[in-house]
């Protein structure tokens, strides 16, 4: 069994080491192709009005994201303040800037709702629902783009994929929205684990889903904040860009930013550092803007959603102390959850 751990520790270790080198490489490859001195110039001459504005935007985008979370939430008849949602949202983004993954933002998330959904599978579900919807909905704006760029003859490598990934989300989340019963169908073989426990956590995805597909006026609004959300970023890169005087046409923004968040999923590098930038750089390079300008623009946005992020961190602190403690476990009373029966997840799952 250690030699075990020992083995995948290793591994995971091993796996660290090529994504710093990959975003170390390509970000090394990057600027010794362009004037350093320029990417820090248009750095420090960033125009504090354009900033703020993306500032601005980028927290739209995060209250349009925890509203669309309120929907999902609103299907299993669970009722959520969207200002607690977007404190959790903020919590969230600090972990997904702050780890190699994000994975721990969704950790957050699911412990701040489980309470209220009285059950660990149902926040779980929602969240996954969430993740899916989100995913389809960026795949969707970076094929869309894919269709724009060709008409401006400015192809995106690999657009067939994009497509194809999306009727891969269409033919994948259909069934699992409207058809439940395919989906406990499929996972039953997992009853040979443990019967009674994942008998248990299947009734409950069942009745999640049956939920959902029994309001599919609101998962079509979710998924139209899902694309809300990424035409947000977008916007928030375009302001940037603007402060930075670099002239990025809003039409070039909706193909470069979503392609380019398509390549951060990638798990090659440290949270798309590196990918990202050469994203930019292969376009920008087309549009005769150059590599610098592309350094600078990349950045400086992801300089930005990392500071505004560190709120989510200091928010994080503040709910160790005792007040903040007592202050959520009385919105938690407010705003009651689902009441508990004696076999319920939230006291079974360790």
């Amino acid at each position: 069994m250690s030699g075990a751990r020992e083995t995948g520790n290793s591994r995971r270790v091993l796996f660290l080491i090529v994504k710093i080198g990959v975003s170390a490489g390509l970000l090394w490859l990057l600027f010794s192709q362009t004037d350093v001195a320029e990417v820090g110039g248009r750095l420090q001459g960033m125009d504090p009005g354009w900033l703020l504005l993306g500032v601005f935007v980028y927290l739209l985008h995060l209250l349009v994201g925890a509203w669309r979370w309120r929907l999902l939430l609103d299907t299993q008849q669970v009722g959520v303040p969207v200002s607690m949602l977007f404190r959790s949202y903020l919590v969230a983004t600090f972990f997904n800037n702050f780890l190699p993954s994000n994975i721990g933002g969704d950790v957050v998330r699911i412990a701040d709702t489980a309470p209220l959904t009285g059950s660990r599978t149902v926040a779980t579900g929602v969240i996954l629902v969430d993740r899916l919807i989100g995913l389809a909905a960026l795949t969707a704006v970076a094929a869309a783009g894919s269709v724009l760029a060709h008409h401006g003859r400015m192809p995106v490598p690999g657009a067939s994929y994009l497509w194809m990934a999306l009727a891969g989300f269409v033919a994948v989340g259909v069934p699992v929205l409207y058809y439940p019963h395919l989906v406990t169908k499929l996972l039953g073989p997992l009853r040979v684990l443990h019967p009674e426990w994942v008998e248990h956590r299947l009734a409950r995805i069942h009745t999640l889903l049956e939920q959902m597909a029994r309001r599919p006026g609101a998962v079509a609004i979710a998924g139209a904040g899902a694309v809300t959300v990424q035409l947000l970023l977008v916007l928030v890169y375009v302001a940037v860009a603007y402060g930075l005087g670099i002239p990025f046409r809003v039409r070039d923004a909706l193909i470069i930013v979503p392609v380019s968040l398509v390549a951060q999923l990638l798990p090659i590098s440290i949270n798309g550092l590196g990918v990202r930038e050469a994203t930019f750089s292969y376009f920008f390079t087309r549009l005769g803007l150059g590599v610098g300008a592309a350094l600078a623009l990349s950045l400086a946005s992801a300089g930005l959603i990392m500071v505004l992020s560190l709120a989510g961190g200091a928010l994080f602190l503040l709910r160790r102390s005792p007040q903040p403690a007592r202050e959520r476990a009385a919105l938690h009373r407010d705003h009651k959850p689902r009441l508990l029966d004696q076999t319920d997840d939230v006291k079974l799952d360790t």
